[in-house]
């Protein structure tokens, strides 16, 4: 499965994924609806594949949802929150549910509300991050605590990792930063160019880009961080160059990525990233990821 990747999970991205054979997910948490509708049945008119849309419940997503029961989309996944009424609006609509959970207590809770299989989520991930415990040991706490299919994501960017976690008890797996660096990801190339140079200790978990989502994230060093560990890490309303546009409508500390049409100063944007980038040493098309991935998987 291709993780969210916010704004930069075009319907591109998602076909590629899907037709391929793997779960191709659009990003929608921020997309007006009209132009979700839209981004749907394009996706519908290339590929009969199943794909799913991923609303995140930081934010009001009752209208998206909305949408998305009408398209009949066959997937959705939510993060951030586990909402009862709107998993039992998504079946109402013919679409499997996933939840992504960070602990067994969120496990237990997405059960219970009826998701389909739960997403489950190490500190490791690129992204927004929810968990505080690594991957590994948190699909063996998760595994004890529900019988849903488990998906595993967070530092997933090569086959061994990959079936280090189906070894683990995980179904499948969500890979995030590993689509960061595919052709059809709508990532500004120099976002995709500080992937394949990063090893994992170049990302850091912080809270430092927080301009439009209060929520910890991984993401690669870069001028922006530097600057304000230089200056002491200093809290909100005291950091160095706060009222900077970095790019167009784009402050310093937002939480936007870079996409392929920003300009400006793009690497003081937000570069999120997991870390298991350090794996990742290539630009290729997504369906050839896919493809990677399922012959090793297939191999075991």
């Amino acid at each position: 499965m291709q993780a969210p990747l916010g704004r930069a999970a075009s319907a591109r991205l998602a076909i590629e994924v899907s037709r391929a054979g793997g779960l191709g997910t659009l990003g929608a948490s921020w997309t007006e609806p009209p132009a979700l509708r839209e981004q749907i049945r394009s996706i519908a008119r290339v590929t009969d594949r199943p794909f799913c849309v991923n609303l995140v419940l930081d934010f009001a997503q009752e209208e998206r949802l909305e949408v998305v029961v009408e398209e009949r989309v066959p997937w959705v996944s939510f993060s951030f929150g586990v909402r009862p009424e709107l998993i039992a609006r998504s079946h109402a609509g013919g679409a499997r549910v996933l939840v992504q959970v960070a602990s067994a207590e969120a496990a237990r809770a997405a059960a219970s509300a009826g998701a389909d299989a739960v997403i489950v989520q190490g500190v490791e991930a690129g992204g927004h991050v929810q968990s505080v415990v690594g991957l590994l040991p948190l699909l063996a706490e998760v595994r004890r605590a529900v019988s849903l299919p488990l998906l595993a994501a967070g530092g997933i960017a090569d086959p061994a990792s990959a079936l280090a976690a189906l070894a683990a008890g995980a179904a499948a797996v969500v890979m995030g930063t590993r689509f960061v660096a595919s052709d059809e990801c709508d990532a500004h190339p120099r976002y995709k160019g500080r992937v394949l140079a990063a090893e994992g200790r170049d990302t850091v978990l912080t809270e430092l880009f927080d301009v439009g989502w209060a929520a910890p994230h991984r993401v690669l060093r870069n001028s922006t961080y530097e600057l304000w560990q230089a200056a002491g890490r200093p809290p909100p309303g005291h950091r160095p160059g706060e009222g900077d546009e970095v790019a167009e409508g784009v402050p310093r500390y937002a939480a936007n990525l870079p996409l392929s049409s920003t300009g400006g100063d793009v690497e003081a944007m937000a570069m999120y990233a997991g870390q298991g980038v350090g794996t990742i040493d290539s630009v290729e098309p997504a369906a050839a990821i896919v493809e990677r991935f399922a012959a090793a998987l297939h191999r075991r």
